[in-house]
C-alpha cells in the first residue's frame, strides 16, 4: 500500500514539475517568404524560453545575419542597427507575450536575408542581460523579391441576373499585415463594398474587397475594373466584362412586336385613307367627265345639224318670208313718185307680185304652126332663178 502511495506522488509531482524542467529554447520563424519590392514585409515570429513567463521589460529581441551576431537588423538601441536598415525595421510583436514578428518597410533588393532571431533576459534592476540567452540560428527567415505587383483575382458569377443583387469579388494575397492594400472598384459606393482579411498562414495574408450591386440592363457587356494599391505606391488592376441575363418578363421580344403592328397598322389606316379620297375623286372626275361628255354630244348634235344646213324649200320659205315683209303696194301705184309720163299721160309701174300670193304661170300660145309651142321664158327665168 506504502509502495503504490509513492508511486502516485512521484506522478503527481512529475505532472507538475514537468513544464519547468522540459522547456526550451525555441523559436518559430517563417523560412521564405515573398516580399514586394517598394512595399513592406512581415516576417511572422514566435519563441519560447525556459523559467516562467516574463514581462516585455525583462525580455529583449535582436534581428541580426545568420553568419554575424554583431550585424544587426533590429535593436532596441537604434544607434546598433546597420545604417541601410534604420529606420526601416520595427518589432510587432510583445515579446511579454512570446512574439517577436518584425516589420521591414521599403524593401530593397539587399533585404534578403537570412534574418535571424536573439533573445536576451536581463536583470531587473540594472537592466543588463544575464546568462540567459539564445539565438535561433536554426531558424531564420529568407526573403524572395518581387519587382512586379501581382495582379488581384476575380471571382464574378457566371450568371448575372438584371434586377437582382449580384456580389463579385476581389482578393489580392500579400505578406505586408501591418499595411493592407487598398482594393477600389470602378463602380459602387462604399455601402456596396465589404472588406474582409485573412491570415493564410506562413506570412501570407489575403485582403478581399466583396461588391454587392444590381445589375441593370445597361450594364450588359460593360467592363468592371479592381485596383489593388500597395503600401509604397505601386499598384495592379484586373478587368472583366459583365455578362447580364435579362430577366424572364420577354419585354425585350413584346416591345419589338407591339411596335411592328402598330407601325403596320397606322400604315394600314392610312391606306384606306388614301383609297377612300382616291375613289371620291374618281367619282368627281367621272361626274365631270359625264357632264362634259353631254356637253361634247350636244355639241356634236349642233354641228351635225348645222352641217347639213336647211332645206332647199326651207330656203326658198325664208327668201319668200323676206320678200313678203316688203310693203305691198297696188299694180298700178297713183303716187306721184311712181308714175310715168308719156306724152302727157301718166301711168303707174306695175308691180311685182308674190310668188306666194299668185300661182306660177306659164304661157303657152300656138304659133301658126301647130306644132309649135311658145312658152314666156321671162316667166321662169323671173321665177326659176330665185
Amino acid at each position: 500500500m506504502d509502495h503504490d502511495r509513492k508511486i502516485m506522488m512521484c506522478l503527481i509531482l512529475a505532472v507538475v514539475f514537468s513544464p519547468v524542467f522540459g522547456q526550451t529554447w525555441e523559436a518559430t520563424v517563417v523560412k521564405t517568404i515573398d516580399a514586394l519590392v517598394g512595399s513592406c514585409v512581415v516576417l511572422p515570429c514566435t519563441f519560447n524560453h525556459p523559467g516562467s513567463q516574463l514581462p516585455s521589460s525583462r525580455l529583449r529581441g535582436i534581428w541580426h545575419r545568420k553568419d554575424d551576431k554583431n550585424e544587426m537588423f533590429y535593436h532596441e538601441d537604434e544607434t546598433k542597427i546597420q545604417d541601410s536598415f534604420k529606420d526601416r525595421t520595427k518589432l510587432l510583436g510583445h515579446l511579454g507575450q512570446k512574439n517577436c514578428t518584425l516589420e521591414i518597410l521599403q524593401v530593397k533588393d539587399h533585404d534578403n536575408g537570412p534574418f535571424c532571431f536573439r533573445i536576451e533576459l536581463v536583470e531587473k534592476d540594472d537592466n543588463k542581460p544575464n546568462s540567459d540567452k539564445f539565438s535561433f540560428v536554426e531558424q531564420c527567415a529568407e526573403i524572395r523579391m518581387l519587382h512586379d505587383a501581382p495582379k488581384p483575382k476575380l471571382r464574378p458569377l457566371k450568371t448575372i441576373v438584371q434586377g437582382k443583387p449580384s456580389t463579385v469579388t476581389c482578393s489580392i494575397r500579400h505578406t505586408c499585415a501591418s499595411h493592407w492594400p487598398e482594393i477600389t472598384w470602378s463602380r459602387g459606393s462604399k455601402d456596396e463594398i465589404n472588406e474582409v482579411h485573412r491570415d493564410i498562414n506562413g506570412g501570407i495574408w489575403e485582403t478581399e474587397s466583396i461588391l454587392v450591386f444590381i445589375p441593370e440592363e445597361k450594364d450588359d457587356h460593360t467592363d468592371l475594373t479592381c485596383t489593388a494599391k500597395f503600401h509604397g505606391g505601386k499598384s495592379s488592376i484586373s478587368t472583366f466584362t459583365l455578362n447580364v441575363k435579362r430577366t424572364d418578363n420577354y419585354n425585350h421580344i413584346i416591345i419589338p412586336i407591339v411596335a411592328i403592328a402598330v407601325t403596320a397598322l397606322i400604315f394600314g389606316l392610312l391606306c384606306v385613307l388614301m383609297v377612300k379620297k382616291y375613289k371620291k375623286r374618281i367619282q368627281e372626275l367621272q361626274s365631270q367627265d359625264g357632264s362634259m361628255w353631254n356637253r361634247m354630244s350636244r355639241l356634236s348634235r349642233r354641228l351635225r345639224s348645222g352641217a347639213s344646213g336647211p332645206t332647199r324649200s326651207n330656203q326658198r320659205r325664208s327668201i319668200w318670208s323676206r320678200f313678203s315683209r316688203r310693203p305691198q303696194r297696188n299694180e298700178f301705184d297713183q303716187s306721184p313718185n311712181n308714175a310715168t309720163s308719156c306724152g302727157g299721160q301718166t301711168a303707174s309701174k306695175p308691180r311685182c307680185p308674190s310668188p306666194k300670193s299668185e300661182p306660177k304661170s306659164f304661157n303657152y300660145k300656138k304659133g301658126t304652126d301647130n306644132n309649135d309651142v311658145y312658152m314666156n321664158t321671162a316667166d321662169l327665168n323671173l321665177y326659176g332663178n330665185v
